[in-house]
């Protein structure tokens, strides 16, 4: 039997029992669902990395969503948050890639 070991989405475990398979579960909660929403959003953003795919993307989205809910924040506040960083520092739409700083 594979091990997984790893936060899924919520209707996984049906899916598998629609499978004729029994999942092996657990819920996180505090610290370590906060640690593997972590663990998730770099599984999700290196899939994103390594394929380009648009609904490796649409992944990372869901993680972030489940992130500001568990630290009970909104996606107002992240933009906010944003919004204050580019107007301080930029965006990335200029492609600038920073090769070295001479002292």
């Amino acid at each position: 039997m594979p091990e997984y070991d790893k936060l899924v989405r919520d209707r996984i475990p049906e899916i598998i029992e629609a499978n004729d398979q029994r999942p092996e579960t657990h819920v996180a909660d505090g610290e370590e669902y906060a640690d593997r929403l972590a663990a998730k959003l770099r599984e999700e953003s290196q899939e994103f990395a390594d394929s380009g795919e648009f609904e490796e993307l649409a992944d990372v989205l869901e993680v972030v969503y489940a992130i500001l809910d568990n630290r009970e924040r909104t996606l107002e506040d992240l933009e906010a948050t944003r919004r204050g960083k580019r107007s301080e520092r930029g965006g990335f739409a200029d492609g600038i890639v920073l090769e070295r700083v001479d002292e």
